[in-house]
């Protein structure tokens, strides 16, 4: 079962030559989730081979330029394509006007539904949810409202030994109620132990994508354990008071939050374009948290499967 990040731009406020702003397509069982939609999107998405047709809900982490410009070309291509299926924006309120005027002056012409759900609230919440995965809303520290989103695999149905069938002479309806977790005493006084006769075919997977912020002492919490973070570094710790002053983090602060928060991979992005080489924001992040990756165009991140069933 796939589990894996493609990002489509690595760029911050100032696109360059060789990096679009801020688009990532997150590839959950087959289900693609674009997450922002900066200028390009729609032409990087073609670069990189992803149906236009199988994206069905969008996240936009904030309003401003460089998350957002894309999406214009995007959702008019999809109505050139033949899009009939509703689709789902998730992005703060301030996105309703953004959407409004797109909707007026060029989607008249649309023959899908397009639904805006605004991201709001002070913690994280559920925003999403399929049987196999959900994904979260979190506030980031940002000029304007900005959050983050959590996506993660939901807890999977457990798996019998299916040696111990026979040993326990297992019924059909013990097995269901073990496999659901629930441990069982027979009138014999006999102990059927769900975290013995089952096991986890997987451990569920996760990735938190944090936009534009300056650090914050509650992100720690809200990312903490997630298998993959993805973190804006916008400045290096040589330029730390204009990251201040504009509300963005460097790549040392991004490394030293995923230490605090014990992440399994970081991957870093939304480069300044006084940098022309992003191997500086990685040498500074790997000082701090050895497994940082700086975002590269079309580049796949995997999550891959671990656990009894693996």
């Amino acid at each position: 079962m796939i589990f894996s990040l493609t990002t489509l731009g690595t760029a911050s406020a100032l696109p360059t030559v060789d990096r679009f702003p801020s688009a990532h397509v997150l590839n959950v069982h087959e289900r693609l989730f674009l997450i922002d939609c900066g200028e390009g999107c729609q032409m990087q998405l073609r670069r990189y081979g992803f149906s236009f047709l199988k994206i069905n809900e969008i996240f936009i982490s904030h309003v401003h330029g460089d998350h957002v410009f894309g999406i214009y070309g995007l959702l008019s291509t999809m109505s050139l394509l033949g899009r009939s299926a509703d689709l789902f924006i998730y992005a703060p309120a301030d996105f309703g006007p953004v959407l409004d005027s797109l909707i007026q002056q060029f989607g008249t012409q649309f023959k899908y539904k397009i639904v805006h759900i605004a991201v709001s609230g002070r913690a994280p919440e559920v925003i999403f949810e399929t049987k196999s995965s959900e994904v979260l809303s979190f506030p980031l520290n940002h000029r304007t409202g900005c959050y983050g989103y959590l996506f993660r695999e939901t807890m999977p149905r457990r798996n019998i030994h299916k040696y111990l069938i026979e040993k326990h002479s297992l019924t059909l309806a013990e097995i269901a109620r073990l496999k659901d977790g629930e441990d069982i005493e027979r009138e014999d006084g006999e102990l059927l132990k769900s975290d013995v006769i089952t096991y986890l075919p997987y451990k569920p997977r996760s990735f938190a994508y944090c936009s534009d912020t300056a650090p914050f002492k509650k992100l720690r919490e809200y990312v903490e354990g997630v298998d993959l973070l993805y973190h804006e570094s916008t400045f290096l710790q040589e330029t730390e008071k204009v990251a201040a002053l504009t509300m963005h983090s460097t790549a040392a602060q991004a490394a030293q939050l995923a230490l605090e928060a014990g992440v399994g991979k970081l991957v870093i992005g939304h480069f300044s374009s006084r940098y022309k080489n992003s191997s500086l924001y990685e040498n500074e992040a790997r000082e701090i948290f050895p497994e940082t990756y700086a975002a590269r165009e079309g580049v796949r991140f995997e999550i891959p499967l671990s656990g009894h069933g693996s």
